[in-house]
């Protein structure tokens, strides 16, 4: 939603919004842009009078204990009969099949869909593209560093967006990345998710189907070759070329060999290209795959492409290091990361780890710090794989306020290598108290965390 005010800006309307607890990087970037923010929903901002009220997923027709609307607003908004509409279906009309907010033609869509890793493929994609003289527009969950900014417009022809299962509003229950109409699809991997909404693998899988009905027989659909769940998907049906990715050098599309930092880039069993970079990761490596796959579809060639990922600069809150706190022995470095989801933890610490590996660092210690924040892990209902997604780490520290299962039961198979904190203070002094010279502390959320990267560091800063 607030790529989505950024667009709306950038395309000469006046725009405000409202939220409950808004944090960096997109409350900075906002206000950045001159975009008022209204912390709540009160029935009062009907006052503002806007030509439309533009209602994000959040939003529902929830009431509180007492009775009362959680979302007043959106009662008032229902009430008086204003028009509204849902974020992507105001995407759709206003930006991506706008015939005034390009250079010439119609719009080539570039979605980037999958349980992991969109923020970061989709800013891969959106800088090869730009590299390459595209001037794309583009829609991403995070900020690309390369960019500085989470959206916008671009003048040329392509535009880049994250494409989200997650359903659109509380009125409109599609997936949301039903309403983008690609012409190149990313379908990046495939796992359950969004406990709250789908009822199974299956579920989900459906919806990414109704995806790839929407791509036209001229598309393309890039797709993870290693992924069953996948497979499923499109032996449902596709009308569209498909380039698969991740699998042995002979299926035909792009593969990789090496290691994540460095690796030469094969099409269909050809070496075309070679990755040069400072990213870590094997999952950051098959996101690459997938972003040239993608960018090959608008004439962007594999060797243009690993020119441009030679300077990319990743995503804030994906590996971001927020600081360094010096001390005799070596230094303590804090990081932080977006990842939630079990296989997005094991595969970020597992990043980590080889990073350090190659860098002569195996000795160095891992401290796993995390919160169970999203819908699906509140729920409880990935448990089971949280001690195999933090086996790499060296020590996992959980802060389990607010949730209705128990974590140190989820996590007794580490043992004494994890510690279970029901405050943040108590968070802060077990790691605190844990840390020593040399260590890299992985705080890993999709919320603000209580601002517990700069509250490590001034802890640690103590004599």
């Amino acid at each position: 939603m607030g790529g989505l005010a950024a667009l709306a800006r950038e395309a000469g309307h006046k725009v405000t919004g409202c939220d409950t607890g808004v944090y960096p990087p997109m409350s900075d970037q906002l206000r950045g842009l001159g975009i008022e923010l209204i912390e709540g929903y009160g029935a009062d901002q009907m006052a503002l009078a806007p030509d439309v009220f533009v209602v994000g997923n959040v939003v529902s027709r929830a009431r509180l204990p007492d009775g009362s609307p959680k979302y007043p607003l959106m009662e008032a908004i229902l009430n008086s009969g204003q028009p509204y509409t849902s974020g992507p279906q105001w995407l759709s009309g206003h930006v991506l099949h706008h015939p005034t907010h390009h250079a010439t033609g119609p719009r080539h869509v570039l979605a980037v869909a999958g349980t992991h890793g969109k923020t970061t493929t989709t800013a891969m994609l959106a800088w090869i593209l730009e590299c390459a003289g595209l001037q794309p527009g583009f829609l991403i969950g995070g900020v690309p560093l390369n960019f500085g900014v989470s959206a916008r417009l671009g003048t040329g022809n392509a535009f880049v967006i994250e494409a989200d299962e997650y359903d659109t509003a509380f009125f409109d229950k599609r997936s949301k990345f039903v309403h983008y109409r690609p012409r190149t699809a990313i379908l990046n991997n495939l796992e359950f998710d969004h406990a709250d909404i789908f009822d199974d693998l299956a579920a989900i899988e459906r919806q990414f189907h109704h995806l790839v009905r929407t791509v036209p027989s001229q598309g393309r659909v890039v797709v993870n070759a290693n992924e069953a769940s996948l497979q499923r998907v499109l032996a449902q049906g596709c009308w569209s070329e498909q380039v698969p990715f991740g699998g042995t050098p002979d299926h035909g599309g792009f593969s990789a060999r090496g290691e994540p930092g460095d690796f030469k880039v094969f099409r269909a069993g050809v070496a075309v290209a070679r990755v040069q970079w400072d990213i870590s990761g094997m999952h950051n490596q098959r996101n690459a795959l997938a972003a040239m796959a993608a960018a090959e579809h608008v004439g962007v060639a594999p060797q243009v492409a690993a020119e441009a990922l030679a300077s990319f600069h990743n995503v804030k809150r994906r590996m971001e290091v927020r600081g360094v706190v010096q001390r005799k022995g070596g230094d303590i470095t804090v990081y932080d990361d977006f990842a939630h989801h079990p296989t997005a933890i094991h595969t970020t610490v597992d990043g980590l780890r080889r990073q350090l590996n190659s860098a002569g660092k195996s000795d160095e210690r891992i401290l796993a710090i995390f919160e169970p924040r999203s819908n699906t892990m509140k729920l409880g209902a990935m448990t089971a794989q949280l001690p195999w997604s933090l086996a790499q780490a060296d020590l996992a520290f959980c802060h389990a306020g607010g949730l209705d299962w128990d974590a140190r039961a989820a996590l007794a198979p580490m043992g004494e290598r994890a510690q279970v904190a029901d405050s943040l203070a108590h968070l802060l002094a077990q790691v605190s108290a844990a840390a020593r010279p040399g260590d890299h502390l992985l705080c890993m959320s999709n919320g603000g965390f209580g601002g517990i990267h700069a509250k490590l560091l001034a802890a640690l800063a103590q004599p």
